[in-house]
């Protein structure tokens, strides 16, 4: 029932960050550099995407809601829908499509660099994001999806390497993104631990057991 009526809203939400830009841009509330306002808005709510996705496994399992795992695919999407107009915004108006001045400011400037890797490693997470794929994959899409890790560290040094003075902001996204990765190295090391007790101290396991311990 939740997800029936709290799922087209979480999707309208979603689609409010590029409402309120394309309001500005109608009304031309973007100030004197529309460009500028556009790529940071975008690149922002890609990493703000990226964020809310992985704190989705460690929300629902301190609150015990397990049904905010449906959503976590869509969230997903729209980090990708977000770094894709990010992506554009720059080489369409920023370089007009200008792709060797793309290819030198890839290969010479360090935060475009980390920036185009991270929109690269995107890609494949999110064409593997159907369930088609995660039943042709199978525990390879697991692997292939701690990516996004990857690219949540590159989209926070992107950020914090193109801002030149004030800082304040990427570094408050590297600290939430900090302690994300850290409560999963903590849960890792807690199972890492569990399982390595004597095999005798574990009670046997019915079918259904096993079962759900494997997923």
């Amino acid at each position: 029932m939740k997800a029936k009526y709290l799922k087209p809203i979480i999707f309208l939400a979603c689609l409010l960050p590029l409402a309120r830009l394309g309001w500005k841009a109608f009304s031309g509330g973007l100030g004197a550099n529309p460009i500028q306002v556009i790529t940071f808005s975008t690149g922002t709510w890609t990493l703000v995407f990226l964020l809310v996705t992985l704190a989705i496994t460690p929300l629902r399992k301190l609150t015990k809601q397990y049904w905010l795992i449906q959503y976590r695919r869509m969230l997903g999407l729209f980090a990708f829908f977000y770094v894709c107009l990010h992506f554009t915004t720059y080489i369409w108006l920023d370089q007009f499509f200008d792709l060797h001045s793309v290819y030198k400011d890839i290969y010479k400037r360090p935060f475009i660099t980390v920036g185009f890797t991270a929109f690269v490693l995107m890609i494949p997470l999110a064409v593997t994001s159907t369930r088609w794929a995660i039943r042709k994959l199978g525990k390879s899409w697991q692997t292939l999806h701690r990516l996004i890790y990857v690219v949540a560290v590159a989209g926070v040094i992107h950020f914090l390497w193109a801002v030149k003075l004030d800082k304040e902001v990427p570094e408050i996204y590297g600290a939430i993104l900090g302690g994300l990765l850290l409560y999963r190295v903590a849960t890792w090391w807690r199972e890492r631990t569990s399982t390595a007790k004597p095999a005798g101290s574990r009670q046997p396991m019915t079918g259904r057991a096993v079962i759900a311990e494997e997923h």
